[in-house]
């Protein structure tokens, strides 16, 4: 597995678009759930990670989860 430290604000930006297009979708299956958990934790960790000036790691597969939804 691959690891990438990213810049926080751009990370928790990018997972908020992700949540958008997530949440207006009308799917209920518990995959869709589980995915907008995922993202609203990263975006979460991202957050707190940019206001104290962090930076913060994500896996490829936390990275590709928000790039393939935004």
């Amino acid at each position: 597995m691959s690891y990438a430290l990213l810049d926080a604000a751009r990370v928790a930006k990018a997972a908020g678009v992700s949540l958008g297009v997530l949440k207006t979708s009308a799917e209920t299956s518990e995959t869709h759930v589980r995915k907008v958990i995922m993202i609203e934790r990263i975006e979460a960790l991202a957050t707190a990670a940019a206001e104290s000036g962090e930076r913060v790691t994500l896996t490829s597969e936390e990275f590709w989860l928000i790039s393939k939804n935004w």
